[in-house]
């Protein structure tokens, strides 16, 4: 119980960080963050909590995370549905939280940092174009997470390089999708706007563990095939 509450406040604050930078800053664009403050966000969110629960829960905060660290061979099947179940509730907490707060600017929400493609995506990309976007940034997620968390690893860098990692997803792939990467958060922003994002939503969850299991399976590959 005690990782799944980790895992529930670490979600909400990936949420709340992350696409609460985006929700606010389009409400505000005097404070001009930009994409590019956005996508720092999202980094600083999971190096802030990588410190903070990750001796506690190995802070995921995705679904798909669990996903591909569970096909790579470092997380236990039994502990993947309430992982899973504990992501989605944190991240629908945080966008409450971004609902609330944005409602009492009188701007309203917008498209809430919601993930989409064709019309919804902010540069109009294809639904081809956002498949093949999450599946290889999710894949090299994965693929940094299992390196950086290796037993050979220099230690105590692992958040940090995760987070780096993060961001630098994030500025690839805001302009295409808004950046998922991640069925928790997607499913958080979908469920407050409803409508196209609702309908758009299958793609956020199969691309994103599409691309995680890949990266599991072939770190492992590597990993077994050096004799780790």
């Amino acid at each position: 119980m005690k990782k799944l509450v980790a895992e529930f406040i670490g979600t909400l604050w990936l949420v709340l960080g992350g696409c609460g930078s985006a929700v606010f800053a389009a409400a505000f664009p005097d404070l001009g963050i930009g994409f590019m403050g956005v996508a720092l966000a999202f980094g600083l969110t999971v190096v802030t909590m990588a410190y903070a629960i990750g001796h506690v829960s190995g802070c995921h905060l995705n679904p798909a995370v669990s996903v591909g660290l569970w096909i790579g061979g470092r997380f236990s099947l039994k502990d993947l549905v309430p992982y899973v179940i504990a992501q989605v509730l944190g991240g629908i907490s945080g966008a409450g939280l971004i609902y609330l707060i944005s409602n009492g600017s009188g701007y309203g929400i917008g498209d809430f940092a919601a993930n989409g493609f064709g019309d919804h995506s902010p540069n109009g990309y294809s639904m081809q174009s956002a498949l093949i976007t999450e599946i290889v940034m999710t894949f090299m997620f994965l693929f940094i997470i299992l390196g950086a968390t290796h037993s050979k690893a220099p230690k105590g860098f692992g958040g940090l390089i995760i987070g780096l990692g993060l961001t630098l997803i994030h500025l690839i792939s805001i302009p295409i999708t808004n950046t998922s990467v991640n069925p928790a958060r997607s499913t958080s922003q979908a469920l407050f706007v409803g409508d196209w994002a609702l309908d758009q939503l299958w793609l956020f969850w199969l691309a994103p563990i599409a691309g995680a299991v890949l990266a599991g399976l072939i770190y492992r590959y590597l990993s077994l095939e050096k004799g780790d």
